[in-house]
Order: C-alpha cells, then sequence, then structure tokens
C-alpha cells in the first residue's frame, strides 16, 4: 500500500464515498430477486460479464429452478446447458450444485443466518471454487453481512487515485474498507455499487478522466 497514514486513507475513502454518492445517488444493487438467486449469480459471474449472467439467471427463473429443493435435484449435467451463456458452464455448474447441496445440508439461508459473519465467511471459502470476492458478494448481498467486496474495479480505481499499489493481498484490501467506514451491510453495499458505476462510466481500462466526478 502507498506510504499514506491510516487516517489519511480513511480520510479519502470516505471523500471519495461522498463524492460518488453525491455524483450518482443511490445505486439499489445487487441485481438479484432473492438470496439463493444472489449466491447463484456471485458464482456465475466469475470471470464473464454480468450481461451473460443475466441470460443464465433467466433461463433459470423461467423454468421455476431458483428454488434450493429445484435446483438440488438437478444433476452438473442438467444444469450445464441451462448456464452455458455465463461461460465456464461445466465447471461452474458442478460449483452451483455443490453449493446447493451445501446450502441444504445447513438448513438453507435461515440456517446461515444463525451463524456469525467470520464462521459464515470460513464455511464459504471451503467451498470448492469460492474464493473471497464471491464469497463475500454472498455475505453482503445475500445475507446483508458487514463485508467490504474487493474486485478489479476497486483495486483499478484507488490504485489510479493514488491510494493503493494495486497489487496488494485481498484481505489487506477488504481491512482498508472495514477499518475506514462505518461498518454497515447498507454503506458497504453502496459503496460497491458506487464503484462499479464509476468504473463502467468513467474509469475504465481506457479511463474517461473528463467524466469523472473524482477528477
Amino acid at each position: 500500500m502507498h506510504a499514506h497514514s491510516t487516517a489519511a486513507n480513511a480520510r479519502a475513502l470516505r471523500s471519495i464515498y461522498r463524492r460518488l454518492f453525491r455524483a450518482f445517488g443511490p445505486q439499489h444493487w445487487w441485481p438479484g430477486d432473492t438470496p439463493l438467486e444472489i449466491a447463484v449469480g456471485a458464482i456465475l459471474t466469475q470471470n464473464t460479464a454480468w450481461a451473460n449472467v443475466e441470460k443464465s439467471i433467466a433461463a433459470l427463473r423461467s423454468r421455476r429452478l431458483l428454488d434450493i429443493e429445484e435446483l438440488a435435484r438437478l444433476s452438473p449435467t442438467e444444469l450445464a446447458p441451462l448456464i452455458r451463456s455465463a461461460g465456464f458452464y461445466n465447471i461452474k455448474a458442478a460449483r452451483v450444485a455443490g453449493f446447493v447441496k451445501w446450502l441444504r445440508a445447513h438448513g438453507g439461508f435461515a440456517g446461515l443466518r444463525r451463524r456469525t459473519t467470520p464462521e459464515l465467511r470460513t464455511l464459504l471459502l471451503s467451498r470448492d471454487g469460492i474464493g473471497p470476492e464471491t464469497a463475500d458478494s454472498i455475505l453482503l448481498y445475500a445475507l446483508a453481512r458487514p463485508v467490504f467486496v474487493i474486485d478489479a474495479y476497486t483495486r483499478r480505481i484507488l490504485s489510479r487515485y493514488g491510494l493503493i499499489a494495486g497489487d496488494e493481498p485481498y484481505e489487506d484490501l477488504r481491512r482498508l474498507f472495514e477499518s475506514s467506514l462505518p461498518g454497515t451491510a447498507a454503506l458497504f453495499n453502496e459503496y460497491h455499487a458506487l464503484l462499479v458505476r464509476l468504473a463502467k462510466m468513467s474509469c475504465r481500462s481506457r479511463p474517461v478522466c473528463d467524466s469523472c466526478p473524482l477528477a
């Protein structure tokens, strides 16, 4: 991390949030109607664009499969063609099928809600194919737990802003956000969504700096 003091980093992160919120307003994000849909979307969005995931989610929804019992009946081979648009569909079908069976064994989302956030995070990270970003997306957006999701957009924006080098370990960046901001799921949800909005609008791989509210 760059040689800013912890207090200066915290001030900068709060300032970025205020400026983005003033520019864009509330984002009402993550796209998903139920905790299960959000969790499945978090697994499917690995290494692909969200637009591709939406097609897969729509295919599952149209067949009334966005239900723990219904999904648990499908083998990965039956699930794979339905999520083809999300890419790497054989791998992802196995991950989704494994996750749903695991979820069922833990009493569904009601069962998960009875556990502490650190416990849940450890459990999720023990699943095959669920890394920190996917686990934290499920925790924040499906279970409303106050964890900050670090993605490629976050790294890009903060490194261009000079706050980080960009190659820090995931956990270091997560702790930076969580220690710098009031720890509420609503704020972390909003902040992450605002960073996604900025990355898509201005802070693209080729930046369009004249439209950036942080410029």
